[in-house]
């Protein structure tokens, strides 16, 4: 039989540990992994680097046409100004309907894939074989994003780092398309006490409870696992 696509969603809110669990859980899977908000950063610099605001909906949407594999390895991609941009036209209808089909493919090209985001399990892969969202507390996310811009030089005080996490937090959870939440068939993990190996660990036994399923759809390709 033809090797079928292993696809595992994974969403949660900024600093909750998604992405560092995504790449981990890729590597160690034998799946390639995609982290869907790049997309939309690279979406955003194209779009400023084209002189446009997030408010020009069809400027926004032909940078999301616009986007190649070589944009989402610009270092520009996490300024503070691109990610706050990312944030506002990943609210815009035609700028998902473009980057939906992006991600779709992706997943769907054998191995299989670990993608994670705000809306994976929801919208983008609501069939993914594996479906994880990923938490933590406010205070130990604060303390983690504001660890990370500091390392990067970055002067910002945990104070302000915190009220940007509401901030996005917000529009993530109130716009009016594709909201953060949780899939009703999702397996939480909250990685408020967990270091990076422990998640990884959640996450295999959980990834491999599932692939090993007798005969289920999850049965074929297994992988590393």
């Amino acid at each position: 039989m033809p090797e079928r696509a292993f696809v595992v969603a994974i969403d949660g809110p900024a600093a909750s540990g998604k992405g560092t669990l995504a790449r981990a859980l890729a590597q160690a899977s034998g799946l390639r992994h995609l982290d869907s908000g790049v997309l939309y950063r690279a979406t955003a610099l194209r779009l400023l680097d084209a002189g446009g605001t997030p408010e020009d909906t069809a400027a926004a949407a032909a940078a999301a046409h616009a986007v190649v594999d070589a944009d989402l390895e610009d270092p520009r991609l996490r300024n503070a100004a691109v990610a706050q941009a990312a944030s506002a036209v990943a609210a815009i209808p035609e700028v998902r309907a473009v980057l939906l089909e992006r991600q779709r493919a992706f997943a769907a090209a054998p191995p299989g894939a670990v993608i994670d985001g705000r809306d994976i399990g929801t919208v983008v892969l609501p069939d993914a074989d594996v479906k994880l969202f990923v938490t933590a507390d406010e205070a130990t996310r604060a303390r983690r994003r504001h660890a990370e811009l500091s390392a990067k030089g970055a002067s910002v005080s945990l104070d302000e780092v915190r009220e940007e996490l509401r901030q996005r937090d917000r529009r993530d959870a109130g716009r009016a398309v594709a909201p953060l939440r949780q899939a009703a068939d999702a397996v939480p993990i909250d990685t408020t006490n967990l270091d990076p190996a422990a998640m990884l660990a959640a996450a295999l036994a959980i990834v491999g409870a599932r692939r090993a399923v007798p005969g289920s759809s999850c049965d074929a390709g297994a992988g590393g696992l």
